[in-house]
């Protein structure tokens, strides 16, 4: 039986604390790993604490675009502390929605290059953060040497989609798909072997999802939904994505 891999998700965000055992058993009875991103080095300690927990749980450790303005450097550190038990640095990348000022800009910038940096040094791959500034990372990203690029929640054009699947990056679609025409379309563009899913919860969806909490659950009614939408069976691309998955995450 295949394992269902969910490539973006918050689970050490305080809003699944309460649910957090209950979700890990679900994870284990379904065979679903989850890749576990962070925010700021408090979400990183949990992460880790979670993948002592259960190694379902895949640990990504960073720092978001919004956080980059704090202190940066307990971050850089638990990373070169514990390069060897994470498995990929996240949720790394730019919007400028999180700033005000071109200084501000320019220290975002920095810290992304900076964990850009340590991933290159320890051979992990990257869960990235792009809204609206996908010029700005496609320039970045060059430089650095990276064994598994993940664009997640892909919110660019189709020209820029073709820019991502000509550079071999990964990008993922989340419950959006089920209702969202726009990622719809693009999922059409993607080529299979750079597909991966997500759920980015916390984040709460309308239409079918009722704005409730997002569960990890969510996945295979993504996976079911781009099945129908490629005209191909749950299983065949439950199996795709299972091996997309691990070659993003270089297992």
């Amino acid at each position: 039986m295949s394992w269902i891999y969910d490539a973006h998700i918050h689970l050490s965000d305080p809003e699944y604390k309460s649910d957090i055992d209950m979700i890990l058993n679900y994870m284990d009875l379904l065979k679903i790993k989850a890749c576990c991103v962070s925010m700021d080095i408090e979400t990183s300690n949990e992460t880790l604490t979670l993948h002592e927990k259960s190694k379902n749980v895949l640990p990504f450790i960073g720092i978001h675009p919004e956080m980059a303005q704090k202190d940066s450097l307990p971050v850089y550190d638990l990373i070169e502390k514990n390069y060897e038990t994470i498995t990929g640095i996240g949720e790394i990348g730019l919007d400028r929605t999180y700033i005000d000022s071109e200084d501000e800009w320019k220290v975002q910038k920095a810290v992304f290059s900076k964990q850009l940096s340590l991933a290159e040094k320890f051979n992990k791959p990257v869960s990235i953060h792009s809204r609206k500034t996908l010029p700005d990372i496609f320039e970045i990203l060059p430089s650095y040497k990276i064994s598994g690029i993940l664009l997640h929640w892909f919110d660019g054009n189709k020209s820029q989609l073709k820019t991502a699947m000509d550079n071999q990056y990964f990008v993922s679609y989340g419950p959006l798909l089920v209702y969202a025409n726009d990622k719809q379309v693009l999922l059409t563009k993607t080529d299979p072997s750079r597909l991966l899913v997500e759920t980015d919860g916390p984040v709460k969806f309308s239409r079918c999802f009722e704005y409730k909490t997002t569960e990890i659950m969510f996945v295979p009614s993504v996976i079911f939904c781009a099945s129908k939408i490629l005209h191909t069976s749950y299983e065949s691309l439950l199996v795709q994505i299972e091996d997309n998955s691990k070659k993003f995450l270089g297992i």
